[in-house]
């Protein structure tokens, strides 16, 4: 029984991945990382991860452009806003028998490898306060008022951002079905702001997973972990939730852009830096792309010597 960690990333959020690698490897050397690649830009991304945290690139390409292409086309080409997160299904197919998803926009505070220890009674686990905010940018109304979904059933809605299940649960020809499914109900998502993976992945959780477990019901109430929750305390390099008096396993700043002055930036800081002799915020501010474009130049010139 293999367990491991997928991510998906390009070029573009290297600086993120970092941030996330690093504190995937303080905590934890050695439960293997996989790379899917967001899009064609991610020879960079993935050289860096590599060399530094052992990364590895999701072997079979072609298959996460099929699987990628024939979901985007059951939608419609122009239907999403970012199509491409839907290439994270290919994590049902790789080389994991029991795996972890997580954004890049995420930095951990413990081995989170383990919270796959919940597998000993469940087929998918998530961790995520999402139920509280309603049902809004995952479904509509229409889902209460048909019955799709009871009450219970939708306080286990999670954000596509951090999730675990194990390989083979979903079949290709599964995942297809649901989709078109939901593209002939399309009434029954919040696609309002066009957020493209979640409500989908919602539903096919909801529908077709009875074994499911969201952390965030554990009776002795974990911590929260949204970077937009301003009430954690933070202690050396860590956060704790005051409600309960327990360290975090990780934060996400979904829907929040990484720079100095957002919430926790320490925080993101100290890890991405961790090793490094961090740049000062006044340097970022002045040009928040300066740090990445000259760490793209440095590995562009190291893979053309190669």
């Amino acid at each position: 029984m293999t367990r491991g960690i997928y991510i998906t990333a390009n070029d573009k959020v290297i600086e993120q991945a970092i941030a996330l690698l690093k504190s995937i490897r303080f905590y934890d050397k050695n439960t293997p990382v996989v790379l899917i690649p967001y899009d064609d830009n991610y020879q960079v991304i993935a050289q860096k991860l590599n060399e530094d945290f052992d990364v590895t690139v999701y072997p079979d390409l072609e298959f996460i452009e099929r699987l990628s292409i024939k979901l985007q086309t059951i939608f419609g080409e122009n239907f999403f806003a970012r199509p491409n997160q839907f290439r994270k299904q290919a994590c049902w197919f790789g080389e994991f028998d029991e795996f972890l998803y997580i954004d890049t926009d995420i930095v951990v505070f413990k081995k989170i490898v383990d919270d796959l220890n919940y597998f000993t009674n469940y087929d998918f686990i998530c961790y995520d306060y999402q139920h509280k905010a309603g049902i809004r940018n995952v479904f509509s109304q229409k889902v209460i008022e048909d019955k799709v979904f009871t009450e219970s059933e939708l306080r286990d809605m999670f954000n596509g951002g951090f999730w675990a299940s194990k390989k083979g649960l979903m079949s290709e020809e599964k995942i297809y079905k649901i989709f078109e499914e939901c593209a002939e109900k399309i009434d029954y998502f919040d696609f309002t702001y066009k957020t493209s993976d979640q409500p989908i992945i919602n539903y096919m959780i909801l529908k077709n997973v009875e074994k499911r477990f969201n952390l965030a019901h554990e009776p002795n109430k974990n911590p929260g972990n949204w970077a937009g929750s301003g009430h954690f305390k933070q202690e050396g390099n860590q956060l704790i939730d005051p409600s309960n008096n327990q360290p975090l396993h990780y934060l996400h700043w979904a829907g929040i852009k990484i720079k100095p002055g957002c919430p926790y930036w320490d925080i993101w800081k100290h890890y991405r830096y961790l090793g490094e002799i961090a740049p000062d915020d006044a340097e970022l501010i002045k040009s928040e792309t300066g740090i990445k474009t000259q760490l793209l130049q440095q590995v562009k010139k190291i893979l053309k010597k190669k």
